[in-house]
């Protein structure tokens, strides 16, 4: 019996040491699999409970344009976050409608703020990118009622934009998380972005924060920041000129390029519609919102404003492509003196039309223009005189110097999406063909292309890689990288390139191009227009795309500029459109580009000169000083003596202006700006005589009942002393479809 118990008794024990030797061995394989298959996962969560790693905004880099001012920056900003563990039923309710306060929420913002506070977390975040000021205010009130261990902040940066559209389809804008999305800002992300930093910090079992002692942090490192080619007062006047005309002509959109010629740097470039790079997703052209108003559809109008907000988003001068018309025709020209098929004194004789195969080419003037000079044919435009050079040319020549000019290829430009120009091959040109391509038809080009190909003639005939951002330097201010001239190919000689800056000279100063005219400078310059086919229905009137090229000063080229305006709602070309705009633009630039003006005879008489200082003349010695510099005068008063002046010796007058003279102590006497649009010169002139003020005529002032005033310095209606200066600009309104 005891032998009976003894031996269960041993099997017993061994079944037990086999189990527990069993169990030993799965703890083992557990341990082994936890050491090594789940080990990284492990170690991570042992290391989230016991260290608290924050990571640390860099500073993105600055954008600068070319004299320094700031375009684009990035400020300090708060994160605010909640710790739910340490927030109970009162501190809730006290939180919830101090940040309501201070954070203008909303009702139902404040309820989702009460619902992340009650979350099973330790880390809530409610607010982001909120300025200092506010975030002191929250610091205050915590500290005030003991809530240090409930809310917290994080430091980040937002993007500020000083100028807000201003340049913004070049620069671009960042997301919420501060990564380029468009422009310079996403292509040059890897030069802006810098690289954060982070702080880690050990936490005690109840995942608090230990003091700093235990705290490990690694600087970020500021972005590099961005000097562009781009200059600030260029930029403003080639955007309000393309503003202006789009929203009177209610455009479709209006585009400009204007570049340095001897470099390929871009001093300034706009698409419009644009937008704000502070609020980028705002549609900010009128007509826009009107038509989106008229969608009820809810999912149509969705998808419209979407489109809507791309598309004022996309830079149509390096993303799109158009047929540029007859702009072509200067690239036709040095082609065709380059090699020799032409001459300043060929000549061709214009009955109107031309006879290609099966295909009768109009000219844009139907009765013909009859016997002309090359220079002449440009000046006119004229189709068919232009497709003989086509034809004398010949494909392979053709095709030549379409592709030296750079129209096969993109131009480099440092901006994302530059698209593809569309054109026919070499071996797919038949005299059709060739005849339409040879006024500006067939191909579709990138604006930077053409642009590029202008700034080949007007340098002497070297194309060169555009650019936009001149220098990249540190967080220091230490220059990382500098731009330098590329220059691609010579593709015409400087002799060639002289003979078409004068053909050009000659557009402005007798063709369709007189619109492009500055008063000191010599501009040379090239009207264009092109069909937009396939793109209105049976019914719809036709869709243009009006042009104009200008260089200036047209001797020895500073710039070179493309100005286009897509879909006006009248018939109207690039000589009444986009000329005045380029004239506005060079009028501005040349005196920043260090230019100075070089007036003939006949500017000279109509030049202003500074009002001369007759303030305490007596009233006869007044008069002979003025007499003496060809100006007229107004005596106000019975005094003696001159007590004031209107305009003042600080302001220039119009040669044969009026000087108002006041002889008596009182207020200047005040008269409200006439409204000067379409006026012609001598009316303008008249109105302004009437209102007791001098005008300074700008732009086109031949006296002719197709040219009239459409923009003045100073808006109708305004109050100013008697003989102000009011400049007026004048354009010619009748323009051909070129």
């Amino acid at each position: 019996m005891a032998g009976e118990f003894k031996k269960g008794m041993l099997k017993r024990i061994l079944i037990l040491a086999l189990v527990i030797v069993f169990l030993f061995c799965i703890d083992g394989v557990r341990v082994l699999y936890l050491q090594t298959a789940r080990s990284n996962e492990l170690a991570s969560k042992a290391q989230s409970q016991q260290l608290s790693d924050t990571e640390v905004s860099a500073m993105r880099g600055t954008i600068f344009d070319s004299e320094g001012n700031v375009l684009a920056q990035s400020a300090t900003v708060w994160n605010v976050f909640l710790d739910p563990a340490n927030i109970n039923e009162k501190e809730r309710t006290l939180i919830a409608n101090t940040f309501a306060e201070k954070l203008k929420l909303s009702d139902e913002e404040k309820q989702e703020l009460i619902e992340k506070s009650k979350k099973k977390t330790r880390y809530s975040v409610v607010a982001k990118k909120i300025e200092n000021d506010i975030k002191e205010d929250i610091a205050k009130f915590s500290a005030e009622n003991k809530l240090g261990d409930a809310i917290g902040f994080e430091q980040t940066t937002r993007r500020y934009y000083p100028h807000n559209s201003l340049a913004s389809s070049v620069i671009g804008f960042t997301g919420s998380d501060n990564q380029g999305l468009t422009g310079i800002e996403s292509y040059y992300e890897d030069e802006l972005k810098g690289t954060n930093g982070r702080i880690v910090t050990v936490k005690d079992a109840n995942s608090n924060k230990l003091p700093t002692d235990y705290e490990t942090s690694v600087d970020a490192v500021d972005g590099n920041s961005l000097v562009l080619t781009i200059n600030q007062t260029i930029q403003y006047y080639l955007e309000k000129g393309l503003r202006t005309t789009m929203q009177e002509y209610k455009c479709k959109g209006a585009y400009g390029v204007v570049m340095d010629c001897n470099t390929g740097a871009v001093l300034a470039m706009s698409s419009m519609p644009d937008f704000d790079c502070n609020e980028p997703y705002e549609i900010t052209y009128s007509k826009t919102k009107k038509e989106l108003k008229k969608i009820k559809n809810k999912k149509e109008k969705s998808e419209a404003q979407s489109l809507a907000i791309q598309n004022q988003w996309r830079n149509f001068t390096v993303s799109d492509t158009y047929v540029p018309g007859s702009v072509f025709k200067t690239f036709m020209a040095s082609a065709a003196l380059e090699e020799n098929v032409v001459s300043l004194d060929t000549t061709y004789n214009c009955t109107g039309s031309i006879q290609v195969k099966d295909y009768r080419m109009n000219c844009h003037y139907h009765p013909g223009h009859g016997t002309q000079t090359l220079t002449q044919g440009l000046e006119n435009s004229c189709n068919p005189f232009f497709i003989t050079i086509g034809q004398k040319l010949g494909v392979h020549n053709y095709f030549k110097y379409f592709d030296a000019f750079g129209f096969t290829q993109k131009t480099g430009i440092d901006i994302p999406g530059e698209a593809i120009s569309q054109y026919y091959k070499e071996q797919q040109y038949g005299i059709v063909e060739l005849s339409s391509a040879s006024f500006g038809q067939t191909n579709s080009l990138t604006p930077i292309q053409v642009a590029c190909g202008l700034c080949a003639i007007a340098n002497g005939g070297t194309l060169l890689k555009p650019y936009i951002v001149s220098e990249i330097k540190d967080a220091n201010g230490n220059t990382v990288k500098k731009t330098e001239k590329t220059e691609v190919r010579r593709v015409i000689s400087e002799e060639t390139s002289e003979k078409v800056r004068t053909m050009m000279k000659a557009v402005v100063d007798e063709g369709t191009g007189k619109n492009g005219y500055v008063a000191g400078y010599r501009v040379g310059g090239k009207t264009g227009t092109s069909t937009k086919l396939g793109e209105f229905k049976e019914g719809e009137r036709t869709k243009y795309i009006v042009s104009f090229a200008a260089i200036a000063p047209a001797e020895k080229p500073e710039i070179a500029m493309l100005i286009l305006v897509d879909e006006p709602n009248e018939d109207l070309g690039g000589g009444a459109l986009c000329a005045p705009i380029a004239a506005q633009v060079i009028e501005q630039a040349m005196p920043i580009l260090n230019v100075e003006p070089k007036y003939d005879e006949k500017e000279m008489k109509n030049l202003s000169i500074p009002t001369p200082n007759v303030v305490g003349k007596s009233v006869s010695g007044a008069k002979s000083a003025l007499e003496g510099k060809g100006l007229k005068y107004k005596v106000v008063g019975s005094g003696k003596k001159v007590l004031a002046q209107s305009p003042s010796s600080s302001v220039n007058i119009p040669s044969k202006g009026t000087v108002v003279l006041y002889t008596e102590k009182g207020e200047k006497k005040k008269v409200k700006v006439p409204d000067f649009t379409g006026l012609t010169v001598s009316e303008a002139n008249s109105a302004a005589a009437e209102a007791n003020l001098n005008i300074e005529i700008s732009g086109n002032n031949l006296s002719s009942s197709t040219v009239v005033a459409y923009r003045q310095s100073t808006d109708k209606g305004t109050k100013v002393d008697i003989g102000s200066v009011i400049t007026v600009s004048f354009k010619n309104t009748h323009s051909v479809l070129d």
